[in-house]
């Protein structure tokens, strides 16, 4: 079992499956994906940057891309879900549609592959 799947087994459920799915598209979306920690979080890491880490906290769960531009490129898409600068909070019984998770994912990969 990878580092983020130990934090991610951790997680009560529902929170832990909505999580885990969430890292099972990012798996499927950059296969070369490797486990690691980006500001000290695990994370899956892509030609070793950080690509997208997950995380449960008290009241909510959070997708980390690492960054504000791929965030912007589903902002249109994510009304009524807590946003910040690098961070989109959601919770279980308010997921994150999978295919705005995907057009997030595929944002980040192309900075990383672009730089």
């Amino acid at each position: 079992m990878s580092t983020v799947d130990e934090v991610i087994a951790e997680v009560p459920s529902p929170s832990r499956e909505i999580l885990q799915h969430v890292i099972d598209i990012a798996r499927r979306l950059a296969p070369d994906a490797k486990d690691g920690v980006s500001y000290g979080m695990p994370a899956l890491r892509v030609a070793g940057k950080p690509f997208v880490s997950v995380v449960a906290a008290a009241k909510h769960l959070s997708l980390f891309p690492f960054s504000p531009a791929a965030i912007d490129t589903v902002r249109d898409a994510l009304e009524g879900y807590s946003l910040s600068k690098g961070t989109v909070r959601f919770t279980a019984e308010h997921p994150l549609p999978d295919d705005v998770v995907e057009r997030l994912l595929r944002a980040r990969l192309a900075e990383i592959r672009r730089s």
